[in-house]
């Protein structure tokens, strides 16, 4: 019997827009499916004079529910070699400059994703950084790409290659967990499921397994926490103290900061038809998250936090600006800014070493704005 069974760890991933195709290396645990919607007919009738009753059903099939994928993803900044011949080599750019392996599905996320001269719409790369700002994000649908999972595309031999269609990203979570590299969880939608050939990548500058020093270590992640609040700031503070201050010293052990589009899908319901899934709009842009340290009673630290939340009775929002430098000051990391948060009053955790775990919630600086958080990534 010849050997025709796949292994999830031989799967490949490539993410396509118009003509380019990006290698997207997923870690285990990766999902995609799509269900129907069906309609069941049923009889609920009296018996006839010989004591006989319908009791058959019928169903019929109405429509695809969107594709559902899901995967996870190293973060992984680098700093591109640059070429003038970038798609035949693989390489991101054109010139030396900071890109990411996984930064198409944050084009997905924050705009319309239109790639052009090696970049992406609202994205800004230079020999610095790259700063991703969701400033195209008020739309009514975002950016698609096809998706492409290709079983035992790792090793040679038969291949079967699934396309999701239209994809959309609907979720981006990125995780603290303080023993492991730097990881984002991704999920969204598609239109349908179809098997199709597999695509040559021509954008996969980073992904090579002798590619080690793009990974970022979560250990190194460092907060920096303030406010203009008068009555939150830190012990001899002022409204007008430099900007840059660190109002309060929280060594972290954890945390997350999770981005929702809040997508849902339209699907027609013409009757006689199998209806397929037309496209996505848009819901609330939520911007959320949580960091958790130990107990300190150090001026200024976790414990003088609590308490001038939990006393703070009259404020309706409160305004920190939080800076998450992941993988801290140096290289390779991530910085997620955000300019106004409102902190949930921290709640306790009762363990060999007691601990706060507080939420938080990045705004916008008016109803209309798009600056709730702004992303830099920085390679080497």
């Amino acid at each position: 019997m010849a050997d025709t069974l796949y292994f999830s760890r031989d799967t490949q991933v490539f993410v396509k827009i118009g003509s380019a195709v990006w290698t997207m290396p997923v870690l285990d645990g990766f999902s995609f499916s799509q269900a129907t919607n069906a309609s069941e007919i049923t009889l609920n009738e009296m018996s006839d004079t010989s004591g006989n009753s319908r009791r058959a059903r019928q169903m019929f099939t109405d429509s695809y529910a969107p594709a559902e994928w899901s995967f996870s993803t190293y973060a992984r900044p680098f700093k591109s070699v640059g070429t003038t011949d970038p798609v035949t080599q693989g390489v991101a750019d054109s010139a030396v400059k900071h890109h990411a392996v996984e930064e198409v599905l944050w084009a997905m996320m924050v705009g319309d994703a239109a790639y052009a001269s090696n970049t992406f719409t609202g994205f800004t790369a230079d020999g610095d950084d790259l700063d991703i700002t969701f400033a195209n994000s008020n739309k009514t649908s975002l950016g698609k790409a096809d998706i492409f999972f290709v079983m035992g595309g790792a090793r040679g031999g038969t291949k079967t290659t699934y396309k999701i269609a239209d994809c959309c990203v609907n979720e981006a979570s990125l995780d603290f967990d303080i023993d492991g590299i730097a990881t984002i969880n991704w999920s969204g939608f598609g239109t349908i499921i179809t098997e199709d050939t597999a695509p040559s990548p021509t954008i996969y500058e980073g992904t090579a397994s002798s590619d080690t020093s793009n990974f970022i270590r979560n250990r190194l992640t460092s907060l920096a926490i303030s406010t203009t609040d008068d009555h939150l700031l830190a012990t001899g503070e002022t409204a007008d103290s430099d900007s840059a201050r660190e109002d309060y010293d929280l060594v972290l052990t954890g945390g997350n900061v999770t981005i929702s589009n809040n997508i849902t899908f339209l699907t027609p319901e013409t009757l006689g038809v199998v209806n397929q899934p037309l496209g996505h709009v848009t819901g609330t842009r939520s911007v959320s998250g949580n960091f958790t340290c130990y107990l300190n009673a150090e001026a200024d630290s976790s414990a003088d936090l609590f308490e001038r939340l939990i006393e703070d009775t009259d404020t309706i929002v409160n305004n920190f600006t939080l800076l998450f430098k992941v993988g801290g000051g140096a290289t390779p990391r991530i910085e997620l800014n955000m300019a106004q948060c409102h902190l949930e009053v921290p709640t306790h955790s009762i363990d060999d070493v007691i601990s706060l775990e507080t939420n938080f919630h990045a705004l916008p600086s008016t109803i209309s704005s798009t600056d709730e958080l702004t992303i830099k990534y920085v390679g080497e």
